[in-house]
């Protein structure tokens, strides 16, 4: 008798188990561990790359890697038990491809495949086309953010992009580490993020959970970038504000929302130090907060955003504009909108002079809004406002003078290519369709490394 209730109730300790397995959220977790995030590129050099990933548990990191697929032969090991990975790969060779993949002592996490893949930067004198991609608050986990980056990737072909630019509200609307995971890590980008190195930039909605000036928070977390010069460019100390090397472009990121935007902050000493030291050929500069720009927020309103738009313009436009910084890129406002070749703005709209802060050319004819030539280092930037890369709705007036082209109608993005002394870019929506298009071509020579 004793057996029999023995068995029957052992029987209804199984039927119970499974009832409760098939509830969802009543699933014994698998000690399988899984990759979560990335793997993704940062703080590319022409010697070394970062790579980054999440797992489900803490375990060691490692990336094996080389020249062939396949045939992947070097390997980087850290054994602390972490889910946080980053792996600084060194003792690289430049303008090379790497095939990798990542994992732990017992397995990878991923398979050998072709398209995971890094490619260190070039030389100076490299004289190929430069490919750079540009995307502004875009972080939402909105479908559009896929759309745009479709119709990017079909404007593209079957190019590389060289240089993947973020402008800022990358991870709406507090900055916390699950909108970081749906903003940029649940699927829109995997393809790209695992062959292509991101430079961040942050802005108002990444900086509500951070703190630059103790560098703490979700977007610290998140990103690695050089704060020591490693990637070119006069060593900042802290990763708010940095600049790196591609070729002959030089790019600088500031910090546009919780970093002293004083003329005689530690910013603007060293932007100044770094401008100053550059040799190189182009300069893009990029921060969220747009010094021009009649879209979702206002230039001229000293109550919006604090008065940011308002300081960079007035501090950091004249050290952009006297050390010969071609192209200025921001977001903030949720338009797209392209400036004429400029110099000299530092007011509000309305003190804006049409035939004095243009910069013409005699060859090019007055109507023609796209077409700019640069005569010496100082001769005029082109400021582009590109807040149209995710799923928010798109309004403003569109009527700042200084503003060749506004568009409120397209979701896209920045394709940008830079060969020689000319540079080129494109609003491309999320068709691959050309809203708006520019060149600058510079008729000097450029002092060589």
């Amino acid at each position: 008798m004793k057996g029999k209730i023995f068995l029957l109730a052992a029987f209804f300790l199984v039927i119970s188990a499974h009832i409760k397995s098939q509830i969802p959220g009543n699933r014994k977790q698998s000690d399988e561990i899984q990759l979560i995030r990335g793997p993704y590129l940062q703080s590319g050099t022409q010697t070394s790359m970062v790579i980054k990933w999440r797992t489900s548990q803490p375990t060691q990191s490692r990336v094996i890697y080389g020249t062939r697929p396949g045939e992947l032969s070097e390997s980087k090991i850290n054994e602390s038990l972490v889910t946080d990975h980053e792996i600084l790969i060194d003792d690289l060779v430049k303008h090379t491809k790497y095939y990798y993949v990542v994992g732990n002592y017992e397995t990878m996490f991923i398979e050998s495949d072709p398209t995971y893949y890094f490619i260190t930067s070039p030389a100076e004198e490299y004289n190929k086309v430069v490919r750079i991609w540009a995307i502004g608050d875009f972080g939402i986990g909105h479908p559009l953010q896929e759309r745009v980056k479709n119709g990017y990737m079909k404007h593209r072909g079957d190019h590389h992009t060289d240089v993947w630019l973020m402008l800022g509200d990358i991870a709406y609307y507090h900055g916390k580490d699950p909108e970081f995971q749906r903003g940029i890590f649940d699927g829109h980008y995997t393809d790209m993020m695992r062959n292509t190195v991101i430079w961040p930039t942050p802005g108002n909605h990444d900086m509500r959970s951070a703190d630059s000036e103790l560098r703490l928070g979700p977007y610290y977390e998140v990103f690695t970038v050089p704060e020591n010069g490693e990637a070119g460019g006069e060593p900042s100390g802290t990763e708010a504000y940095y600049s790196f090397n591609y070729g002959d472009i030089h790019f600088i990121s500031l910090d546009s929302e919780d970093t002293p935007l004083d003329t005689d902050g530690e910013m603007a000493g060293w932007l100044k130090r770094d401008l100053e030291n550059d040799k190189h050929n182009w300069k893009i500069v990029s921060f969220h907060h747009p010094a021009y720009s009649k879209g979702t927020h206002n230039s001229d309103n000293d109550m919006d955003s604090g008065g940011r738009m308002i300081k960079m313009r007035e501090n950091f436009l004249p050290v952009l504009e006297d050390h010969g910084v071609d192209l200025v890129l921001g977001g903030h406002s949720h338009t797209y909108e392209r400036s004429y070749l400029l110099r000299g703005h530092y007011g509000n709209s309305k003190e804006f002079d049409r035939n004095q802060m243009i910069i013409r050319n005699e060859n090019v004819k007055k109507k023609d809004k796209s077409t700019f030539v640069k005569k010496n280092d100082n001769h005029g930037t082109v400021y582009v406002v590109c807040g149209v890369s995710g799923g928010h709705i798109l309004d403003g007036r569109c009527n700042h003078p200084a503003m060749a082209v506004c568009h409120t109608e397209y979701h896209g993005s920045l394709a940008i290519e830079v060969r020689g002394n000319q540079l080129s870019a494109a609003l491309v929506d999320e068709y691959g369709k050309v809203r708006d298009s520019f060149t600058i071509t510079k008729e000097f020579s450029i002092p060589s490394f």
